[in-house]
């Protein structure tokens, strides 16, 4: 596996940033509060990265910025989040890597189902420079990419069968991001895929309006999902970054030395949540199982893979040079 790893070059930066960016540096600095906003819940993985990059802000720069959180959609759908972010109206974000790709349509290529066979796998691309480089053309659309977070890899649950082939899937009607690549996925595995946001699902499916959606663990487990569907398959079809972003209207206001302060503090709020994540995974299936939920847990990856073919001769030349050089990283 090919790549360097941002982290190695974020201690080094952290370093710097402690010893230069002291108290004095700061004394001067006018206060600022900045909006941290994202749509889901406090149990969940986006929220307990906020906290700790909420943490490390106010800690680094001696209170002087401040970080306020704003869960459950409360300002918004990820959609109208980072539009707000363009105009300065919203400070910053988690956002699912989905949503970002219809401002920064490369940023798609990080949800081509199967790319990634483990999260290592997907944090060596992420952190190194390819995930550098798309994080830094979302200035290209406003926005000012901090780093990657996670959504993780996401399963399917329907409410309406087991899924263990592609076959299974034929006719559900599956919630899914609005993006080309998840709704073209799941249209080449049979489904009747229905992009919408996530706010939206979550009434579709108490309404049986839709019969399923894709999301990771802990996404299932912390929303209940289990009151609606009573399938799930460890699919593992497509490793979903998130990613910390602010507006650039904000970002420019700021002095430098609180820039390289939040830089950093995204990349360990990810890298923290990540290892949360992982940590929390088996206890969160166990609930779900406990809960009621038929979960399928080997499913025919290798069929599933074939069906999706299709996505790869769609979408891999829009991406340029990005996807092979991601699959050489992958060797």
């Amino acid at each position: 596996m090919k790549g360097f790893s941002r982290s190695t070059l974020a201690l080094a930066v952290s370093l710097a940033v402690t010893a230069g960016a002291n108290a004095s540096e700061f004394a001067d600095m006018d206060p600022v509060t900045l909006r941290l906003a994202h749509v889901v819940n406090e149990q969940d993985g986006f929220h307990i990265a906020a906290e700790k990059f909420e943490e490390l802000v106010e800690e680094r720069t001696e209170g002087k910025v401040d970080i306020e959180l704003y869960p459950n959609a409360s300002l918004g759908d990820e959609r109208t989040l980072l539009e707000g972010m363009q105009i300065g109206t919203v400070d910053m974000g988690v956002i699912t890597n989905g949503p970002v790709a219809n401002f920064l349509e490369e940023m798609a290529v990080f949800e081509l189902p199967f790319l990634f066979p483990s999260p290592e796998a997907a944090y060596e691309v992420l952190d190194g420079p390819i995930g550098q480089e798309l994080l830094d053309r979302l200035a290209e659309v406003n926005l000012k990419g901090l780093a990657y977070a996670e959504r993780g890899f996401r399963n399917l649950t329907n409410s309406e069968r087991p899924v263990e082939t592609p076959a299974d899937i034929d006719g559900l009607r599956i919630r899914v991001m609005e993006n080309p690549v998840y709704v073209d996925t799941f249209r080449e595995l049979g489904a009747n895929a229905v992009p919408m946001a996530w706010t939206e699902a979550l009434t579709a499916m108490q309404q049986g309006t839709i019969d399923g959606q894709e999301n990771p663990v802990n996404v299932i487990q912390s929303f209940k999902l289990y009151e609606t569907q009573d399938h799930m398959t460890l699919s593992r079809h497509t490793y979903a970054p998130a990613l910390f972003v602010m507006g650039m209207p904000v970002w420019n206001t700021l002095p430098e030395a609180a820039q390289a302060v939040i830089e950093q503090a995204a990349q360990e709020a990810a890298e923290h949540e990540r290892q949360v994540n992982a940590e929390m995974e088996a206890e969160q299936l166990a609930d779900l199982r406990e809960a009621g939920m038929q979960i399928v847990e080997e499913p025919d990856i290798a069929a599933f893979q074939e069906a999706v073919a299709p996505v790869y001769e769609k979408y891999g030349e829009q991406f340029g040079d990005t996807l092979p050089r991601i699959q050489e990283a992958l060797e």
